[in-house]
């Protein structure tokens, strides 16, 4: 009875999960062909960015998908999930550079293609992970149709997609309001941005009058932008300011007319019900100033230091800037008041940097035709959320989703397949 192989007590996973994992990999049990037979049912993993380790958020997700999976497999469905990694090029990007400024480089001193090379370099060694992080969650995706973003098959796809969209009218390029990460150096989209609580100051400015008449007091959040304002907005029913329509103001610090506006996007209730127009520096501005068909003044360049359009202050960071500009306005009398402010303020998702809005010439994708199905697909109940409330959610996003900005000042990723004649 001595030499009976009893079962353990506790259980051990090292000594079970490996074993049948490997036993379902090695006899083709997650892979299916076209012909095997029997109705589709497919999942494309969301692919994990091949930077760094999965979460809990991932372990979550992929056993959902692993659930659905097993049981249409055991149903008779032909079943594929369809798995790979994200080149996640903001991120990995930024590894590398990390990596290079421990030895003393930049990617400038290697150049495109040699720091590409060591991204490629940085990928083998590290993109493995995540795979097998999947693995031992018991992952049944079909492993020999793993694919990695940057792959010639992806690549390729992506190129054709852009052309279609492009000749659909889908994918344009224009000078528009984006939003920009000073440290990394390039736009980022929407969703990339994320919006952090901050205790700040509210400022109150005086713009006195052009004709000597009653100037105007505006509140503002961003005084170091204030070399970049071309109007002064007001709302049409708000009676305060209906004297002031139409007329001028003089920009404080750089002793420039600017115009008094309607326009029905300003809020009466914040602040004194009047607003600094920064077209080339908020997204709102930038509407409003697009409707008034005013000018856009870049005043903080894409490396988070003013231009010469700001002056003086230009050379500045914008930390500085704001500094020095309230000092200038107290020193002249014009700024009343000074309250304390909490609001969201956006940052890039991946170095945390405040981020700037900032009008620049990029590529976009036009969304409202290609979110109208979406929409039109969960209002006719074709598509439900479970919870409920989160088609609300949805909805609200969609409705108001702005144009995507596609660009990005990366060395690593798919490039803008878009080829200029020089003559």
């Amino acid at each position: 009875m001595a030499d009976e192989k009893l079962i353990p007590k506790t259980y051990d996973p090292h000594q079970v999960e490996k074993t049948w994992y490997d036993n379902w990999v090695q006899n083709n049990y997650f892979h299916a062909e076209p012909e095997d037979g029997g109705d589709p049912f497919c999942i494309v993993i969301p692919p994990p960015n091949v930077t760094g380790k999965l979460h809990l958020g991932h372990a979550l997700d992929n056993t959902l998908q692993d659930v659905l999976i097993r049981w249409r497999r055991m149903q008779g469905f032909n079943t594929l999930w369809m798995p790979g990694t994200d080149h996640a090029g903001i991120a990995t990007q930024a590894r590398v550079e990390e990596q290079l400024s421990k030895e003393g480089l930049s990617k400038y001193d290697l150049g495109r293609e040699k720091f590409l090379e060591r991204v490629w370099d940085w990928k083998k060694s590290y993109g493995g992970e995540i795979i097998n992080q999947l693995k031992k969650l018991g992952s049944s995706c079909d492993w020999e149709r793993e694919r990695f973003t940057m792959d010639d098959g992806c690549s390729r796809a992506v190129r054709e997609v852009f052309q279609r969209l492009y000749e659909k009218g889908l994918i344009y390029r224009g000078s528009y309001i984006v939003n920009w990460c000073p440290k990394c150096h390039t736009t980022i989209s929407d969703i990339e941005v994320e919006h952090e609580d901050e205790d700040s100051k509210l400022y109150y400015v005086n713009y006195p009058s052009a004709d000597g008449g009653p100037g105007v007091t505006v509140a503002t959040t961003r005084p170091e932008t204030m070399m970049g304002d071309v109007g002064v907005a007001v709302h049409p029913e708000d009676e305060r300011y209906s004297n002031l329509i139409g007329k001028k103001v003089i920009l404080p610090l750089m002793n420039r007319e600017i115009p008094v506006v309607a326009d029905e996007a300003v809020d009466p209730a914040f602040g004194t019900g009047a607003v600094k127009l920064t077209p080339a520096h908020d997204p709102a501005d930038f509407e409003m100033g697009r409707r008034h068909k005013l000018s856009e003044i870049v005043v903080i360049g894409k490396d988070g230091i003013l231009t010469p359009e700001a002056g003086k202050y230009a050379g500045m960071t914008r930390e500085e800037a704001r500094l020095k500009v309230v000092q200038d306005l107290s020193d002249l009398g014009l700024l009343p008041k000074i309250e304390d402010y909490s609001h969201a303020v956006g940052h890039c998702y991946r170095c945390h940097t405040t981020i700037e809005p900032l009008v620049s010439e990029q590529w976009f994708v036009r969304m409202k035709p290609l979110a109208e199905p979406a929409i039109k697909a969960v209002k006719e109940g074709r598509i439900r959320f479970v919870p409920e409330r989160f088609t609300k959610i949805y909805l609200n996003w969609l409705e108001n989703i702005r144009d995507w900005c596609i660009s990005r000042q990366l060395w690593w990723g798919h490039r803008i397949p878009v080829w200029y004649c020089e003559e």
